[in-house]
């Protein structure tokens, strides 16, 4: 399979028809044909005017009404970003960020997140991402149109391709929907052993934490197995004492 039938550019609540249909032209236009659509508007015929010659790309795409329904079977899920900030997670420049991707994408299901054309990703949205990209831009007119920032992305995603002199070996990843048990029952065996004290907001950032580092990086199957058995000891030692 190529590495690129496994990304999938995926667009989070987008307004504007034509948007939709300029960035399935950008990804064709680098040759990926992935585009997956959280509840998107109605597609007017300004979406088939946009996407020239790229029509095959809209009459495929992907909708669906939730975003975790997208995620599930994703191994690493990737948001874009314009503004920065500490709470917002591990935040790259694009050139590194695809340079992950391409390494996953050679054998697992990679989704790239971009936010509504007004308000971009929500939070919530941004705690599934195991790291955020972000596109230097002037301060004159720091922001993209969304047909832009897949562009550029789709761009650079094909370059690292060209450039790269190497023989990688192939890692398969665990998909998002494996990693969600895993924080879960991670979330039960701290909370019974008193690392999380009763309190949400700390509950909420510590388990962030081992979400943007279980997420940046991936998880094999063995190294799943491995926490899950780490975790059923200290369980057996707490239940003992």
């Amino acid at each position: 399979m190529n590495w690129k039938e496994n990304v999938f550019f995926t667009l989070v609540e987008p307004k504007e028809s034509g948007n939709i249909g300029s960035s399935a032209r950008a990804m064709k236009n680098m040759g990926f044909t992935n585009l997956a659509l959280i509840n998107p508007p109605i597609l007017k015929d300004e979406a088939k005017w946009m996407a020239w010659r790229s029509e095959d790309i809209l009459d495929k795409a992907e909708k669906f009404y939730s975003l975790d329904e997208a995620l599930k079977d994703k191994s690493l899920i990737v948001g874009t970003t314009r503004r920065r900030g500490s709470k917002r997670g591990a935040i790259v420049d694009v050139k590194d960020g695809v340079k992950r991707i391409y390494e996953v994408a050679q054998a697992n299901k990679v989704a790239i997140l971009f936010g509504r054309e007004d308000k971009g990703l929500f939070n919530e949205e941004i705690e599934k991402c195991g790291f955020l990209i972000t596109i230097p831009t002037s301060e004159l007119q720091p922001s993209l149109n969304l047909g832009q920032a897949v562009l550029i992305i789709a761009y650079e995603l094909m370059r690292v391709e060209e450039i790269r002199d190497f023989h990688m070996e192939r890692q398969f990843y665990v998909n998002k929907e494996e990693l969600d048990k895993l924080y879960d029952r991670l979330l039960v065996i701290l909370k019974k052993t008193g690392y999380i004290p009763e309190n949400k907001d700390i509950e909420r950032s510590i388990l962030n934490n081992f979400k943007h580092l279980f997420g940046r990086t991936g998880l094999t199957f063995w190294e799943l197995k491995m926490l899950h058995g780490l975790l059923s000891h200290i369980e057996e030692i707490y239940n003992k004492n």
